[in-house]
């Protein structure tokens, strides 16, 4: 038995919008028969972020939800607090900016020295005192039954996405049990999840019954951001970095990757998953969603 239907998209509160406006161009080449070809390549676009009147950072991003990744990079940084109060995002496309207001007072100059380059596409950054923030943090210790995960893997394969109109990026969904609800694409993983965070917080969503569906590797950035936003399992299927793994344990995350078809490995949490599907009655996934490559 074999996948092969897409999925309705209307079932998620967000989802990808591959025939947008600005996200993709096509270009042509020439194939390796010297034929031209026509393709749709991914965009990018710088997206600089200021919190009140000093600029953060500048981001490379595909342009869509400018508010929602600028919030919710702040918040993964530590610059936004809980209790913060947001008066005003105000997004400015010709000059490519987003500046967020808050109540409160803010300067992080000291902070904006320590920072460390890491692993993640596009030149991800986390500041040097991020990991100082996960210092008490202890996940809800929530049961992930193995259907919702097999469920979750065959819809978000089977959606429609810039994935499989151009390929060249990465996705992260917001999931309840094996609903996926928020979708979002980037040209790096980092800015996926922080677009997520952002939404989570504009809605006042809750995280702590949340399961978040990477195609990315499962970093330490990833892991440190999952945990800062309070969700107790992360979902990928792409494979793991020892930091992450180690981080994931130290935080009490689930941690699931190499998610394909009616296989997947767990290295945190295994205690908590409840084993309620037999893999072997898992639909195999058709080649057309598998991932590995863009469709051409």
């Amino acid at each position: 038995m074999q996948l092969a239907k897409e999925i309705d998209a209307s079932d998620y509160v967000i989802a990808p919008d591959p025939g947008a406006e600005r996200l993709t161009r096509a270009v042509d080449g020439v194939d390796q028969n010297g034929a031209v070809s026509r393709i749709s390549v991914v965009e990018e676009r710088p997206l600089t972020i200021f919190l009140n009147a000093q600029e953060i950072v500048t981001a490379m991003t595909i342009g869509d939800y400018p508010e929602y990744l600028a919030l919710g990079f702040l918040r993964n940084q530590g610059m936004l607090l809980a209790d913060d109060e947001i008066t005003r995002v105000d997004y400015d496309d010709d000059l490519e900016t987003v500046v967020v207001r808050t109540a409160r007072e803010t300067s992080y100059e000291d902070k904006l020295k320590k920072k460390t380059r890491t692993s993640g596409c596009a030149v991800g950054t986390v500041f040097g005192d991020m990991m100082e923030g996960l210092e008490g943090v202890r996940l809800p210790q929530v049961q992930v039954r193995t259907s919702w995960l097999y469920d979750l893997a065959a819809k978000i394969n089977r959606t429609p996405s810039l994935y499989l109109e151009a390929g060249a990026i990465h996705g992260t969904v917001l999931c309840h049990e094996n609903r996926p609800l928020v979708y979002m694409e980037d040209v790096g993983r980092h800015n996926a999840v922080d677009k997520i965070a952002g939404w989570m917080l504009s809605e006042g969503a809750a995280a702590d019954d949340k399961i978040l569906y990477t195609t990315g590797r499962l970093t330490s950035e990833m892991v440190i951001k999952t945990a800062m936003m309070g969700i107790p399992v992360l979902a990928s299927r792409s494979g793991f970095t020892a930091w992450g793994v180690e981080i994931a344990r130290e935080v009490g995350l689930t941690l699931i990757g190499r998610m394909r078809g009616q296989r997947f490995v767990c290295l945190s949490g295994e205690d908590r998953l409840l084993r309620d599907a037999d893999p072997a009655t898992i639909a195999v996934e058709d080649k057309k969603h598998r991932r590995k490559s863009s469709r051409v």
